[in-house]
This record gives C-alpha cells, sequence and structure tokens, in this order.
C-alpha cells in the first residue's frame, strides 16, 4: 500500500512522450551537459510536458487518500505555474531571438508599466524592464552568462499573485508563448541543468464530499528538473525501494517527479502518517533540497517564502 504523500506524488508527477535524438545531432549536444558517450539520447519537447498538464489543468489531478477509519476519498488538485528558468546555450538564443523578436511590443510595454515594487534581490533578476515575474532574452548576455555551465537565461517567470487571481498551468503556457515560442519549441536537450519549474497544487473538492478533514486543504509545491542531464538520475531510487520494479522501459515516456517539494496548511497527519514515519523524513528532505537549490540560483520564489514563512534578505 502506498502513503497518501507517494499518492500525491505518483498521481501529479508528468510522465512525457520521449522522443530519440538522431544520431546526428547527438555529437553536437553541450558535452559539458552531457557528459556521456551514449548510443541513444531520450528527449521531451517542452510543449509534449505541458500536455501533460492539459486535463489536470481542466478537471484536477485526483489523489486517493485513506483516511484513519478505513475510508478512501479522492481529494482533486489543479496545477498553476509557481516559478520557472529556462537556461540554453548560446546558440539555443539566437535562434529563438527572431521568432520573439517580432512578437507584440505593445505587450511588452504594456506589462512594464504594472510592475510592483521590488526587493534588492529581486533586481538581481531585473534588466530592461523586465520585472521578477517575467523576462526573456531582451536584457545584456555578458549580465546572463553567469558561467558556461548554467548557460544563458532565456525565459523566467515568478507567480505574485494571490491563489484565486492565477489560472491553471496550461493556460498560463498557452499565454505565455505567445511571446515566448520556445516555451513549445525547446527539447529538454536544448536546455542546462540549471532549467527547473515550480508547480503549486491548490485543492477544489473531494469525491466523496460532506466531510471537512482539515489535511484536505493542503497546499503543495512541487520542483521539477527541465533539463535532460538529469533522465539518468532516478531521484526516488533511495528512498522507495519499490522503484525498482516500476522502472521505466525505453520509450515508455520520461517521468519527471519532484526533486523538492513544500507544503502549506498542512494541520495533521494524513500526509505524514505511512511508511513507518518516513514520510515526515522525505518531506523535510525534499523540503530541504528545494531550499538550497533556490540558495544555489540566488533566486527569490514568492510561493516557496509564503508557503513556508520565509522572509529572505
Amino acid at each position: 500500500m502506498q502513503s497518501n504523500l507517494e499518492c500525491f506524488l505518483n498521481c501529479t508527477t508528468p510522465v512525457v512522450q520521449s522522443q530519440f535524438l538522431p544520431k546526428t545531432e547527438i555529437r553536437n549536444l553541450n558535452r559539458l551537459w552531457h557528459p556521456w558517450e551514449r548510443e541513444k539520447v531520450e528527449y521531451f519537447t517542452l510543449a509534449d510536458l505541458w500536455n501533460c498538464y492539459d486535463e489536470w489543468s481542466a478537471y484536477g489531478a485526483g489523489v486517493p487518500i485513506a483516511l484513519d477509519n478505513g475510508e478512501t476519498l479522492v481529494q482533486y488538485y489543479v496545477p498553476y505555474l509557481s516559478a520557472i528558468q529556462i537556461f540554453t546555450s548560446n546558440s539555443s538564443i539566437n535562434s529563438f531571438r527572431e521568432e520573439a523578436d517580432s512578437g507584440d511590443c505593445e505587450t511588452r510595454d504594456s506589462y512594464s508599466d504594472s510592475l510592483s515594487d521590488d526587493s534588492e534581490s529581486d533586481k538581481l533578476w531585473r534588466w530592461d524592464g523586465c520585472s521578477s515575474e517575467e523576462g526573456g532574452f531582451e536584457q545584456d548576455n555578458s549580465a546572463l552568462h553567469l558561467n558556461d555551465r548554467l548557460g544563458y537565461l532565456y525565459f523566467q517567470y515568478f507567480e505574485r499573485s494571490t491563489p484565486y487571481g492565477r489560472v491553471p498551468l496550461m493556460d498560463k503556457i498557452n499565454a505565455l508563448a505567445q511571446r515566448y515560442p520556445g516555451l513549445m519549441s525547446l527539447r529538454s536537450v536544448d536546455l542546462s541543468p540549471a532549467s527547473w519549474m515550480a508547480v503549486a497544487w491548490y485543492p477544489i473538492y473531494h469525491i466523496p464530499m460532506g466531510r471537512t478533514i482539515k489535511d484536505l486543504s493542503t497546499c503543495f509545491l512541487t520542483y521539477h528538473t527541465l533539463s535532460s542531464s538529469f533522465q539518468d538520475m532516478d531521484v526516488e531510487d533511495e528512498i522507495d525501494e519499490n522503484n525498482v520494479e516500476r522502472k521505466r522501459k525505453e520509450g515508455e515516456g520520461i517521468s519527471l517527479p519532484p526533486f523538492g517539494l513544500a507544503t502549506y496548511k498542512m494541520q495533521g497527519n494524513v500526509w505524514v502518517s505511512g511508511n513507518c514515519g518516513r514520510d515526515q523524513e522525505r518531506l523535510l528532505s525534499l523540503l530541504s533540497v528545494a531550499d538550497s537549490w533556490l540558495k544555489q540560483l540566488r533566486v527569490q520564489h514568492h510561493d516557496f517564502n509564503y508557503f513556508t514563512g520565509i522572509i529572505r534578505r
């Protein structure tokens, strides 16, 4: 039997349709990001990744939850794009520059008029009128090129609206892709290991209705890598002993389990009562990894700070 936490992670982990890179392109990969010599390189497109969230954005992702009294119900969660940063190589940046430069400049200008005040830390990610909420490659590449391994920032977005002011992930991506077409056409092999996204999951309803359970109002924040550099690594291997039985077969799709996690309004023991106490350890470990990731990238992630009650300086 899976614990409730495992059910949530499994039910909200995207499994993306995979493709194989032509052999002629394998030798052109960035060796800093893909150091291993391989006969086959599996990858996914960002468009296929977003498709995994299409139905969840419309109806919610159903998570079976076992209660202490033996009952089972299904809680539905809707995904929202909380944050994303996409780093590519310089050559990839140039290939998308023409596409976006032909876009509507008025949209860009009207957006810059609505910027809110940023903290000093937020200004680290601000160039040419783009706030920490949204930005592309209009900036000076010398500022963006932090180092060869990190790559160049193609796009970033940090959500600051209240939950009630947000639109589901698929709707947000479709809107952003109008200005940044790489959000649909980029491939996981094009992205540096620093590329990542965070998805906020908010509960909407449960079936059967009628029960008021504190922990069913819990919100989750999951962190996922977007780069092929991590596809050969099994995030859950050290924690989930049964993971060996569920090893993905070649061509079945690429799973992107969260490498980090934060929670909000976790008031009871519904999510931490399973696995003989290991779920509590897992939550703390995933939270620590998420915190370390943000610190390494020097990122102010509004949702993470809000979920954890952190005020970063």
